[in-house]
């Protein structure tokens, strides 16, 4: 899978740099071309001229240094690249990452890529516990970068636990599978919806959920590195689209249909994950409600239900709705699969610890019109929108064989 890629390998101070030396052997064994940048850090763990032996290509280490050929080399790498593998990525590249600063020739040029990056986080398990690393470890996956690893284990300064980086050969196969995989949905039209709609009682109230939209923009993320045209229709949340998706923002439940429906007929694959508020209030008030004293009653009507009416107007398009549920889960979730006529339906608990509304991982059970059904363990969202793809793929193919 990596036959011709051009790899720009980035190593960063620790004494897991030593493993970068297998990662170039193995990348170069299957085919790929590599560049690698190296921090001053790095040099002090692991030598340039190592590195340059075992990948058979150049070592960059100053921003300064005089070009092997006249080009703007930061820019040039960064373009060349098809992926960018960071391994070591210490904490404080991490952190560097995150922010967006770029004070040596590393963070430089991974402010330029536009490939996809990997890194490997590599360090003391409590110093990968920190909330800073974990902030910046979320702020770096919202952002598309694929994170591999930590393992857990025996440590250099002694002590155990996880903050290790992961063996040369796992981070090699990552990115194998990730390219392997990258274009099961190339010509697909996708449209995805996220987050949770709101339902103004007034000009600064309203009615809403507390759906985050964390899963709908990592299935959207998903989708777009399988190589589909992905389209994601979003009510509002505090997240960033993925890059590579068209981004139509709405707020209620009957702009999200209106937005929806535009693009409907063109679609092939629609995966309704957005939380749809159900109802919402019969009169919108122009001014803001002021307290009276007394109680005040809502009056409420329903709104259109969206994933049904999809489900009667589908021609060729392979619907996926969501259900988030809080008792008799499966029997729920199996109803409203055959209510909605959808040909698959993903349901959670809410109730579940590191299942519910706003969390980084989630666990699902996916159901099937014909009584499958697929659980899926405690994961990262983004690692259940990947597994969602190739479900969804294998799904399609086995139909169009039928």
């Amino acid at each position: 899978m990596l036959e011709g890629k051009h790899v720009l390998l980035g190593i960063t101070g620790g004494i897991a740099a030593y493993k970068s030396a297998e990662i170039a052997s193995r990348l170069r064994k299957l085919g790929a071309e590599i560049s690698v940048v190296m921090t001053e850090a790095a040099t002090k763990f692991i030598t340039p001229l190592t590195m340059r032996s075992v990948s058979a290509g150049p070592v960059f280490t100053d921003m300064f240094s005089e070009p092997k050929k006249w080009n703007v080399e930061h820019i040039s790498l960064a373009e060349a690249a098809d992926f960018v593998l960071v391994a070591p990525a210490s904490a404080n590249t991490l952190a560097k990452m995150a922010l967006g600063l770029a004070d040596n020739f590393l963070t430089t040029v991974l402010l330029a890529v536009r490939a996809p990056i990997f890194v490997a986080p590599a360090m003391n398990h409590a110093m990968y516990h920190h909330p800073a690393t974990q902030q910046n470890l979320r702020i770096l996956k919202e952002r598309g970068v694929h994170i591999i690893g930590p393992d857990s284990g025996f440590q250099a300064c002694g002590s155990e636990g996880d903050g290790r980086m992961s063996e040369p050969s796992h981070i090699v196969e990552v990115i194998e599978n990730y390219f392997r995989n990258s274009g099961i949905m190339r010509g697909e039209k996708v449209l995805v919806t996220a987050g949770g709609t709101r339902e103004m009682l007034d000009p600064v109230r309203y009615l809403g959920n507390l759906s985050s939209g964390k899963m709908g923009y990592a299935i959207a993320q998903a989708f777009a590195e399988a190589g589909a045209e992905v389209t994601l229709v979003t009510a509002p949340t505090s997240l960033t689209p993925p890059p590579g998706v068209k981004t139509v923002h709405v707020v209620s439940a009957r702009e999200m249909q209106e937005e929806i429906l535009k693009v409907f007929d063109e679609q092939d694959i629609v995966i309704k994950a957005a939380a749809v508020a159900d109802y919402r209030p019969a009169v919108f008030q122009e001014q803001k409600i002021k307290k009276s004293g007394q109680g005040f009653t809502l009056e409420l009507v329903q709104n259109p239900d969206i994933l049904q009416s999809l489900g009667e107007r589908k021609t060729h398009q392979f619907i996926v709705g969501f259900a988030a549920e809080t008792q008799n889960v499966i029997e729920n979730a199996q109803a409203k699969m055959r209510k909605k006529k959808t040909d698959m339906l993903v349901v959670n608990d809410v109730t579940a610890e590191g299942a519910g509304f706003g969390s980084d991982t989630n666990i699902v059970s996916i159901l099937f019109p014909d009584g499958r059904r697929v659980d899926l363990p405690q994961m990262n969202k983004l690692d259940i929108a990947k597994k969602l793809v190739e479900i969804i793929a294998e799904t399609k193919q086995k139909k169009q064989k039928e």
